[in-house]
């Protein structure tokens, strides 16, 4: 009989497979590069996580930090936890995964299956920040007695596992021929450890290193993406710069859709890491076509797919996520704000914008809201004149019945005393696309902006009336 001991035997020895039909436009099959992707969605866990969590257990063990009865702390974005939720399932130990909110629900879902605990923190903060997922994971590795934090992103054990296991399975699977090394990168793990042994065998190995726009690993400004798994803040001690040849930089959109490709194409369900690597190494493959024709068909490249897509069918492939994200093009997506205020204006006597002030007593604000049939009101500081920088809040309709329904009095107060946050500013030339992902936010309305003055207030309402009209107009 043929069998493994425990699923932690399973981890490794994920299969290659030749990516055939992205690549058609490269032209000819045989005058371009072989372009082979390493599956490690085949893993217990669903990714290449699995290959990192054991050994960071077991030298725990082995050190004395992680013994019978402890806990395991790790902050992640979801996969590494999967990892060391089976290997502690097995071995009997407690755990506790911070996640970052940006991450899909199927992989909260998917940790506490194993029995795990999940405590989310706020994607948009510095890493320094006592709110981030980082620091959280720190204090409560600190105040829990028995824990231990493998920490992914500083323990060697991370970069030595690629290099134990990764990197040889690459080696021999291509027969020692692979000439090109893509890896999406977050904590580096993958592609330090992994190229460090190609490197071993085949110095010239050109590494290529996929960064999601807003990540600082590529040299970008740090700043909030969608992307999951990869790209950071900080540079991981787990990652040697030194290791990558070239960077791509890859926005959301392209990595979102290549994903939705590589499923749609090659029949392989990717995650969005996986359309991460997957755009840089059609990348690397047209520049090698571009530049070196004459020995393109020589060429073995090898892309990680760090995961699969099942733990994002509710944003990765739920068409009404990706549109109210950006991430899918829709009829908005020619269509321009300023049509929505041009329809609205057109035949009517008013103003280009409304606008309260924060001095105005609340009956004026209301009767405006009348006057001209609006549900907002951007509020403006400024005594006179309509300078976006003056508008510091808003009213609705909506908000000033609720007040005044509890105490009818608040139509003798100031704008100013019961104002709610000011509306998001949108260009006069955004997109439809642009405006309905404010508003499906929960913006009530947005203003907008023209030539760095406000021309008009689109609410929900406008928005659906425009909608409706072009669809019975057939548009």
């Amino acid at each position: 009989m043929e069998y493994a001991d425990s699923i932690l035997e399973l981890v490794g020895g994920t299969p290659l497979v030749r990516i055939g039909r992205l690549t058609r436009s490269l032209g000819p099959a045989d005058r371009q590069p072989l372009l082979l992707a390493k599956i490690e969605a085949l893993n217990p866990g669903g990714s290449v996580k699995d290959r990192i969590a054991l050994p960071m257990i077991e030298a725990a063990e082995r050190d004395g930090l992680l013994k019978p009865g402890g806990t395991i702390v790790e902050p992640t974005s979801g996969n590494t936890g999967h990892g060391l939720a089976i290997a502690a399932a097995l071995k009997g130990y407690r755990c506790i995964f911070v996640m970052p909110d940006k991450q899909s629900d199927e992989k909260r879902a998917l940790l506490r299956a194993y029995g795990a605990e999940v405590v989310i923190c706020p994607t948009a903060v510095e890493p320094e920040s006592p709110e981030s997922y980082y620091s959280v994971a720190a204090r409560l590795a600190r105040d829990i007695p028995g824990a231990f934090k493998p920490d992914q992103y500083w323990n060697q054990e991370n970069p030595r596992a690629h290099e134990r296991t990764t990197g040889p399975e690459i080696w021999d699977q291509t027969e020692g021929r692979i000439s090109h090394f893509v890896a999406s990168v977050g904590t580096g793990g993958t592609i330090t450890g992994a190229a460090c042994y190609l490197r071993s065998k085949n110095p010239d190995l050109v590494v290529v290193g996929a960064d999601p726009e807003g990540s600082v690993l590529s040299g970008d400004t740090a700043r909030p993406y969608l992307t999951e798994g990869v790209g950071e803040d900080f540079f991981p001690g787990t990652y040697d710069p030194a290791v990558v040849d070239r960077w791509v930089r890859v926005s959301d959109r392209d990595a979102f859709a290549m994903a939705r490709r590589i499923t749609r194409e090659e029949g392989i369900l990717a995650g969005e890491s996986s359309g991460t690597a997957m755009v840089a190494a059609l990348d690397e493959a047209a520049r090698i076509v571009r530049e070196t024709p004459g020995e393109a068909a020589e060429a073995v490249i090898v892309v990680i797919l760090p995961d699969g897509g099942r733990n994002y069918l509710s944003k990765l492939y739920n068409d009404e996520w990706m549109r109210a994200n950006g991430l899918l093009p829709t009829t908005g997506a020619v269509v321009r704000v300023g049509e929505v205020l041009r329809a609205w204006h057109e035949g009517a006597e008013m103003p280009d914008v409304v606008l309260t002030r924060t001095t105005d007593r609340v009956g004026a604000a209301i009767d405006l809201l009348q006057l001209y049939g609006s549900s907002q009101l951007p509020v403006s500081e400024q005594p006179e004149g309509d300078a976006v920088e003056g508008i510091v809040g808003s009213v609705s309709e909506k908000g000033l019945l609720d007040r005044a329904y509890r105490d009818p009095s608040v139509v003798e107060r100031t704008v100013g005393e019961v104002m709610d946050p000011p509306l998001p500013t949108i260009d006069l030339e955004a997109t439809l696309d642009e405006a309905f992902g404010l508003l499906s936010k929960g913006a009530p309305g947005v203003v907008v902006v023209r030539g760095g003055r406000p021309a008009g207030v689109v609410t929900r309402l406008d928005l659906l009336e425009f909608l409706a009209h072009r669809a019975t107009r057939g548009d």
